[in-house]
């Protein structure tokens, strides 16, 4: 008996601390985002800083969003298609098509992407950096690391993301026309105006919306793994970089998903 109520104890021991380093982490990160977005206007200097984090981020990822659009909008048209033809509602492919990507899949999906390509990266960047006091020296330098370092990605993300779930949106529903129309023969103009008829303004600014807070959860979160890297109780050195990498990506699609539900119950 007393061996269990120990045992018991403990439990309850681990799951407090595992709380409060939880309530913590949630709370530092928000700082680290506050400040971080404070000094994105701090001075014109990071105008340069932020295009050319643009580039890196958005401009670099076309080619993975153009892929992974294409193939899914042609997945979805392939899939809703048969789904819809045993109802007789074939007619309305265009619709299911644009309000799956526009609502759900393109804000979801672009963001899943660019946190694997270029969220890892900032991570990984800002790690190295770190355990190797760069960032320290930038201290001594009088430059303040937040601002260097994170705030012209977080400006960044939040120009791009959008952006690129924009055209996700629209070359996945050129998916879903080559498989519908073009592959299994459905109307081109009975497509096009349910895509036209059906899709509200709402959804569209939706899915902005969404993709405006992604863009904001995964840069914070990546670069608030990177930077401290060095607090790390699994590992340290290189090693730490690869572990704060691994958990950024991870974190930051859980929380796309987390954050996508609760968006959806208050938008729709």
């Amino acid at each position: 008996m007393i061996e269990v109520r120990r045992v018991q104890l403990s439990l309850i021991a681990r799951l407090g601390d595992a709380a409060l380093r939880f309530v913590g982490e949630t709370g530092a990160m928000f700082l680290f985002f506050l400040e971080s977005a404070g000094r994105i206007f701090m001075s014109w200097g990071q105008f340069h800083k932020i295009v050319r984090q643009v580039y890196f981020i958005g401009v670099k990822s076309i080619s993975v969003i153009t892929l992974i659009s294409l193939f899914t909008g042609m997945v979805i048209g392939l899939q809703m298609y048969y789904a819809l033809a045993k109802f007789g509602a074939d007619g309305f492919l265009g619709a299911a098509v644009s309000l799956s990507l526009v609502r759900e899949l393109g804000p979801v999906l672009t963001a899943i992407m660019i946190t694997g390509r270029a969220g890892s990266s900032m991570t990984a960047e800002i790690g190295v950096m770190r355990i190797s006091e760069q960032v320290d020296a930038l201290r001594v330098m009088d430059i303040n690391p937040l601002g260097y370092l994170v705030s012209p990605k977080l400006a960044a993300s939040v120009i791009c993301f959008p952006i690129l779930t924009a055209f996700f949106d629209l070359v996945g529903m050129l998916g879903g026309y080559l498989t519908g129309v073009l592959l299994l023969g459905g109307n081109s103009g009975v497509y096009w105006y349910r895509v036209s008829a059906y899709l509200k303004m709402s959804d569209i600014s939706g899915g902005f919306i969404k993709s405006l807070v992604f863009g904001l959860v995964v840069c914070t979160v990546c670069c608030y793994m990177g930077y401290f890297t060095h607090l790390r109780r699994d590992s340290v050195g290189p090693e730490a970089v690869s572990q704060a990498t691994t958990s950024a990506v991870v974190t930051s699609c859980v929380l796309i998903l987390v954050t996508d539900y609760l968006l959806t119950s208050l938008l729709f």
